[in-house]
């Protein structure tokens, strides 16, 4: 039998456990698929001595985790440390420099550095794996970068933060507002004592960063992703969007529009017969549209112990099996740099909420905004005013540039009737 491939694995917390544990429990089907075996030499973490539910015996102990990239008995590492920088971001490049193959699963550091650790490891020849970065277990990554090889996308959705889709669909399904779902979600474990990376749209937005790299050739760009969270959304838009045939999703969206590159996360709705509508609970999902495959959807656990240890232990198999490809699908060089696409290059439909004294002359105001600005409004609706004396107004575009959107909301947003700041949704082609 072939030798063992020997892991270094930095980061002993749910995902770190649930790597050794999976290499534990299938050993014998692992190695059949790898040719050979794959065990851990070695390990490091903050805390030596926390109860993990595993037997660290046997394994050699590093308190500094970089430590691990020059040890002997290490052939690949493991990082599951997380962060985009510091410590993480040390042992990637010990490890690169030193010529070892590269496994992770962190999005941030990949969002903002991704480029420089491709092209330490095409300097090394030895591979780097990320394919739980985005998306946990659903194999999204091995399928744009090679499913999808042969093929020119010209989109990527997805769902791409499991609390955020969490949070949506128990204010559908239970008829909650934002703030309570979120208290319970916390609760239970779904969302983090600060769930800003969350709900905020961050991480969708590091993975998004990823996704745009590996579909469409380009350098990672994780600053010029345009991010906007969930915070603000109402059960009023999710009742709303409904009556209207659509969900409310928090979406990631990354485009080539000419020689510019839409990258976007943003509460979308998305139309009932779309497959991302019904993508519920914690659940991810990515949809790509290519020129001879046609759509490709991508669904499943995206985090967790179970699915991210998963996706780690499926890169260490194609490292013991010699696999050895370019990071984000193609040589770095190759990798183009393209500007941003801004509003003013963006078409679509829009959502939009605002909250209004009730009063006469208030609708012919927001008529004139919208008008002067040069939208289109395909359907209005104005539920009952509310007992403090404010009201609803809830509109649907005809396909118009984001550009004249954002004017009209801001001439609105400064009317003397408007109550609260306005708020817009892209709405999702049926067929995007």
């Amino acid at each position: 039998m072939s030798n063992p491939l020997r892991i270094g694995l930095a980061g002993l917390g749910t995902v770190g456990a649930g790597v050794v544990k999976l290499l534990e429990t299938n050993a014998e089907l692992i190695t059949r698929r790898a040719g050979r075996p794959i065990v851990v030499s070695a390990v490091s973490a903050r805390d030596r001595h926390r109860e993990r539910g595993i037997d660290l015996s046997a394994f050699g102990w590093e308190d500094d985790a970089t430590a691990l990239a020059a040890r002997d008995d290490v052939d690949v590492v493991v990082e599951l440390v997380g962060g985009a920088d510091g410590p993480a971001l040390t042992l990637a490049r010990a490890t690169l420099q030193g010529h070892k193959p590269f496994v992770t699963a962190n999005k941030a550091m990949l969002a903002h550095h991704g480029l420089l650790l491709a092209e330490l490891a095409e300097a090394a020849s030895v591979p780097m794996k990320f394919e739980a970065a985005v998306a946990g277990g659903i194999p999204v990554i091995k399928g744009l970068r090679e499913g999808a090889a042969a093929n020119e996308l010209s989109a990527v959705t997805g769902i791409l933060n499991g609390t955020c889709n969490y949070i949506l669909t128990r204010m559908e399904k239970e008829g909650l507002e934002f703030a309570d779902v979120l208290t319970d979600a916390q609760r239970l474990g779904y969302a983090e004592a600060d769930p800003t990376f969350d709900i905020d749209g961050i991480d969708a937005a590091h993975k998004l960063s990823i996704l745009a790299s590996l579909a469409f050739g380009t350098r990672p760009d994780f600053p010029a992703v345009e991010v906007e969270g969930i915070r603000d959304i109402r059960l009023a838009d999710i009742r709303q969007a409904g009556a209207l045939g659509f969900k409310v999703r928090l979406t990631g969206l990354a485009q080539v529009l000419g020689d510019r590159l839409v990258q976007r996360v943003h509460p979308t709705l998305v139309p009932m017969g779309h497959p991302l509508a019904a993508v519920e609970g914690p659940l991810n999902a990515v949809s790509a549209e290519g020129n001879f495959v046609g759509r490709l959807f991508f669904m499943g656990r995206g985090a967790g112990e179970g699915p991210t240890a998963s996706a780690v232990v499926a890169d260490l198999i194609d490292v013991a099996r010699g696999e050895n490809g370019p990071a984000f699908a193609m040589p770095a060089m190759a990798l183009a740099g393209l500007e941003p696409a801004g509003p003013d290059a963006r078409q679509g439909r829009f959502y939009i909420r605002l909250t209004v004294e009730d009063r006469p002359g208030v609708l012919a105001d927001i008529t004139a905004a919208l008008r002067d600005a040069g939208v289109s409004i395909e359907s209005l609706i104005q539920p009952a005013p509310a007992p403090d004396g404010t009201a609803l107004v809830v509109m649907l575009t005809h396909h118009v540039g984001e550009q004249a959107v954002r004017h009209a909301i801001a001439t609105m947003a400064a009317l003397p009737a408007s109550t609260g700041a306005p708020l817009f949704m892209p709405i999702l082609d049926a067929d995007g």
